[in-house]
């Protein structure tokens, strides 16, 4: 069952019980557990989607240009650096040119686009809720899930046929090191302005969203305690 799903039906559950019962710890705990979870459930739909009257909702797909820049220099900058070619080359043009580059990219640290990531979202209009629901170390549980898909992204972008191809073609040049790094950001630019919003916000969604229902799950646990401890303070 949905984890969000879940924490709004218990809170609500817990409610009832309280107003029905007339049990005021119960009331204010199942309340203010809803409250919580609730507010942090709408902060999660507002990271993704568009919200008509909202301030700064659908902040990933509104920073989508930014992911994009993130992508191209995490790879220009770490993965094809001259260095990295020509150990690739030196070590490829020995035997057949067969171009795995999976084994080198996943020695690659990802960690700076998770960080890049954080940056963009505190910056953005929803930095505050996010603030509020913890801050950026509220998304620290997302790092490895993040790193890891990023990395199987970049693999799939360098199996690309059109991306095989380039390097090739430019491989068989006698001059392959004097333009092949621009060669190469060429045609990682053209992927990368292949993606739309709506698929920026896909490929974040499929790597964090699930792991972001625990912020609803905590949002119920803090708000339901505070519920208590308010309705003991007024009893």
């Amino acid at each position: 069952m949905n984890k969000s799903f879940l924490t709004n039906l218990i809170a609500v559950a817990v409610t009832a019980a309280g107003y029905y019962f007339d049990q005021p710890i119960a009331l204010y705990g199942g309340l203010f557990a809803l409250s919580g979870s609730l507010t942090n459930l709408l902060a999660v739909h507002m990271l993704f989607e568009k919200v008509p009257g909202l301030y700064g909702s659908g902040v990933i797909q509104a920073q989508f240009e930014a992911f994009k820049l993130g992508i191209k220099s995490l790879m220009m900058d770490q993965f094809f650096t001259k260095e990295n070619i020509d150990r690739f080359l030196s070590k490829e043009m020995a035997g057949d040119v067969n171009l795995n580059l999976e084994p080198v990219i996943e020695k690659i640290d990802f960690n700076p686009t998770f960080d890049g990531l954080v940056d963009v979202i505190n910056n953005s209009q929803f930095g505050g809720m996010l603030m509020m629901m913890g801050g950026a170390e509220a998304l620290t549980p997302l790092r490895q899930p993040f790193v890891e898909k990023m990395q199987a992204s970049v693999i799939d972008i360098t199996q690309q046929e059109q991306f095989r191809d380039a390097l090739k073609t430019q491989i068989e040049q006698p001059e392959m090191m004097g333009d092949i790094t621009a060669n190469i950001e060429l045609v990682i630019e053209q992927r990368l302005n292949e993606l739309t919003p709506e698929m920026v916000k896909d490929i974040v969604q499929k790597m964090i969203r699930e792991h972001l229902g625990w912020l609803v799950v905590w949002g119920g646990v803090f708000g339901g305690l505070i519920g208590v401890v308010s309705a003991l303070v007024t009893l």
